[in-house]
């Protein structure tokens, strides 16, 4: 992965880049890695990533350096006997249509054909991925060496970093045996060592190395007599269920098993000697896995072990890279933290390589960016969740997921409570948050599933709530910021793309990336002249801190404050909120004293909190912003004074539906660095007019060029049991022409809902064609949100009629 970004920073035009190594280059996991490439992936920016991986290995490297890379373009298969892993299959093929790469599900039959050592006995498919392959990694590295170096980089190899400081200036230091090296930008690709050069920076870095094995076997006679017919390579094979995946190395195999329970290694510090070693093999751990790869590929079984590798490789939390700025670090920047680091390494250097020089990536990040854990991402937390992904290396990857492995990180005092009502939680950014309440029903039968889930109708019941009479949500997980100071009104004015709203009033602004897309999201509360409160989504907390941060440097008399910990939200929503909180206050909640899109510091229920009159959910409603450890208090006390108001709590999956009725956009899914605010459809939200803002000549010029996308509000019909979610393709004429970024099923409007983003000229209006898990459907765009469009309900004006109302 470092190499990758030396290589790609020099085909920037950045040439005065060097590489320090503190052994050889492919020391660590690189050496020993089996070198597998694909395509397969759940989001689109990873997908692209192992994509650009193997064009580099294939096409670009032997055409620019002469050199080989070892590239096998055998294609690749993975076999089920699992319904729902072949809805996952379904799944991954429509992105893959989208972001333009071939995946082909086969039946049993044409699963033989292609791969005739396999017994399909049992099998209810296979999902083929006709341009995957593998790789050596080590002549890879040594091609992207050598095509840096030709552009003037320079790699210094047995030169262990000693220490790594930030002068006054603003410059690094790196000590080194040899000497200092005075950077600009410092990366931290040391891969297996990240923890311990993260230690330098002064970062705890959520990753773990954990051992894989995997048998390289003598010669197989099937695998010889195919050579001797130029029969080609057999593809790379994997069973997800069994866990295994097994490729052809020259007249025998590679089989590499993910055995379930994990074996973590030098979780706290990797032995500074350690380079190029193996760990002694341990073949009772992987045993039973083999036998069963054996059953599915019999030749298997007639061959000779030549080779056992056991070596180290590192997981994050997610196993995802840690790819980005380093939280709190100016000009320090991370590239680690990769399980599949050949696999991803060559697209991840490119990717790296544009962030850094253009100061923002070239495709959404979320899924990658390095800030995406927090400081509660704790030595237990990295290593139980590291255990669960590598079992759950080949798992399904279901869209209402969320894994246990180290929880809870991050609670509120309402947990309990919570609890006791029924609340099933979901987590964000290490928060436990309720996604929906059992009502006293058994959670041991809602299976995951690609399908309508199965706390369909709890959801809908809350939703019903929310709508004829009240609920309670907590919202504490949101991201919190005080900016505050004599500079705070002229900082807020030129952060983003709106205008600062005026004292007492509450508005929403888009902070852009230097191309014009959306980089973060805050709801801004103006508490007084000089003092806002800002709040943004779960997951950007770290990031939007760091952009908060940098945005604000060099301006005089601006103070951050993070309160994320320290604040907590209780949502009160529905036409009985007013009466609710004007029984447990003796402040105003009627229009004239307190209107829509307004905040106050007022007391409730003996609480101080600060009062914003906003709804994500589209009905009357408040947020109640109190310290965390008087949050339990508030709660109760709208718990108990809402009996005779029928309150009851509604979780994060009835918002989602909520706010999709809507139209509302949500960062990280539907707003993301890929699009301008103008894009997404928040013209209204957009202030240009005798303004200067990071990204404003670029998202006007995106406005006016032929490149400007359109995000549409659909709605969908199709099959019963389907219901859109995320990342489904859309079609008209045969042309895959866009992506649904968020859906779900409305419930007070009885219609399933998604938000898209179209290609440039695509005109946005009319019918498209959607799959959803390989079913075909409808997507008609909406000229206007179906619930509420004139925001009645919000303002507590009038209620919107019943039924499907709102087409336009």
């Amino acid at each position: 992965m470092g190499v990758s970004l030396l290589y790609h920073l020099s085909k920037r035009g950045w040439h005065d880049v060097v590489l320090i190594e503190k052994n050889e280059l492919t020391a660590g996991s690189t050496w020993h890695a089996a070198g597998l490439c694909t395509h397969f992936a759940h989001n689109a920016t990873i997908m692209e990533m192992r994509a650009a991986s193997v064009r580099l290995y294939r096409d670009i490297l032997p055409a620019e350096t002469g050199l080989d890379t070892g590239f096998h373009a055998c294609g690749a298969l993975r076999v089920t006997r699992s319904r729902d892993r072949m809805d996952e299959f379904r799944h991954v093929q429509g992105l893959g249509r989208f972001v333009g790469y071939e995946f082909h599900l086969l039946t049993p039959g044409a699963l033989r054909k292609i791969y005739p050592l396999c017994v399909t006995d049992g099998l209810l498919g296979a999902i083929y991925e006709p341009c995957d392959g593998h790789v050596d990694p080590s002549l890879a590295t040594n091609a992207m060496a050598a095509g840096a170096r030709a552009l003037g980089a320079s790699v210094y190899r047995h030169t262990p970093v000693e220490s790594l400081t930030r002068t006054p200036s603003g410059e690094w230091l790196v000590g080194t045996a040899q000497g200092e090296i005075r950077a600009e930008h410092v990366v931290n690709a040391a891969g297996t060592w990240c923890r311990e050069i993260g230690v330098m920076l002064g970062l705890d870095l959520p990753v773990v190395p954990i051992l894989h094995q995997y048998v390289v076997t003598d010669s197989v006679p099937q695998v010889v007599e195919r050579m001797n017919r130029d029969s080609g390579e057999l593809p790379i094979i994997r069973d997800p269920e069994e866990s295994w995946y097994l490729r052809q190395e020259r007249d025998g195999f590679i089989i590499g098993p993910y055995e379930k329970a994990a074996q973590p290694w030098s979780v706290d510090g990797v032995p500074p000697d350690f380079g190029m070693e193996l760990l002694p093999p341990d073949l009772a751990r992987i045993e039973p896995i083999m036998l069963l790869a054996m059953q599915r590929v019999p030749a298997l079984a007639q061959a000779g072990l030549r080779t056992v590798v056991n070596g180290p490789i590192t997981f994050t939390p997610d196993a995802n890279p840690l790819i980005g700025p380093a939280f709190g670090l100016p000009n320090a920047w991370l590239l680690t933290g990769s399980s599949m680091g050949v696999m991803e390494g060559g697209g991840a250097g490119a990717f790296l390589a544009d962030w850094i020089i253009d100061g923002a990536p070239p495709h959404d990040a979320l899924a990658v960016d390095a800030r995406r854990f927090g400081s509660y991402a704790d030595r237990g937390y990295r290593l139980d969740k590291a255990v669960e992904c590598f079992g759950l290396q080949f798992g399904v990857h279901y869209p209402y997921e969320e894994r246990p492995a180290g929880r809870p990180q991050r609670v509120t005092p309402l947990m309990q409570s919570q609890r006791d009502a029924g609340a099933v939680f979901g987590c964000a950014y290490g928060w436990e948050r309720p996604n929906w309440f059992a009502a006293g029903r058994p959670t041991s039968d809602i299976a995951l599933t690609f399908r309508r889930p199965g706390w369909f109708e709890n959801v809908a019941a809350e939703c019903h709530t929310v709508q004829h009479g009240a609920g309670l949500t907590d919202l504490s997980a949101f991201s919190k910021f005080d900016v505050y100071g004599t500079g705070a009104a002229a900082f807020m004015e030129s952060l983003g793309a709106n205008r600062a709203p005026a004292p007492g009033r509450v508005g929403l602004t888009h902070v852009l990336t230097p191309a014009g897309g959306v980089a973060a999201e805050f709801s801004v509360a103006r508490l007084a002249g000089d003092r806002f409160y800002l709040t943004s989504a779960a997951a950007a907390e770290r990031h939007d801190e760091d952009l908060l941060r940098t945005r604000a440097a060099g301006v005089a008399d601006v103070t951050i404050e993070n309160r994320t910990q320290s604040m907590g939200i209780a949502g009160v929503m529905g036409p009985q909120s007013r009466p609710l909180l004007q029984s447990l206050s003796d402040a105003a909640f009627d229009d004239t004293a307190f209107p829509w899109l307004c905040a106050a510091e007022v007391t409730v229920a003996g609480v101080p909190v600060r009062a914003l009159r906003v709804s994500y959910v589209g009905e009357l409603g408040w947020e109640l912003h109190a310290p965390l450890a008087t949050l339990a208090a508030l709660y109760d006390a709208l718990s108990e004074a809402g009996r005779r108001f029928d309150v009851r709590p509604f979780g994060a999956y009835a918002v989602n539906s909520m706010r999709l009725e809507k139209g509302y956009r949500a960062w990280g899914l539907d707003l993301t660095t890929e699009h301008t605010p103008l894009e997404a459809g928040l013209a209204p939200l957009v202030r240009t007019e005798g303004r200067d803002f990071v990204g404003r000549d670029a998202l006007l010029a995106r406005a006016r060029a032929d490149l400007r996308w359109h995000m549409v509000l659909l709605e969908v019909t199709g099959p019963d049991d389907v219901d859109p979610f995320y990342a489904h393709p859309l079609h008209r004429d045969g042309a895959a022409v866009g992506i649904v970024t968020s859906g779900t099923f409305g419930h007070r409007t009885q219609r399933r809902l998604a938000l898209a983003y179209l290609k440039p000229h695509v005109q946005p209006d009319g019918e498209f064609e959607l799959t959803i898990v390989g079913e075909r459907c409808a997507g008609r765009v909406l000229a206007q949100p179906p619930y509420d469009a004139g925001n009645r309900r919000l303002r507590g004006t009038q209620e919107a009629p019943a039924g499907r109302s709102g087409d336009g």
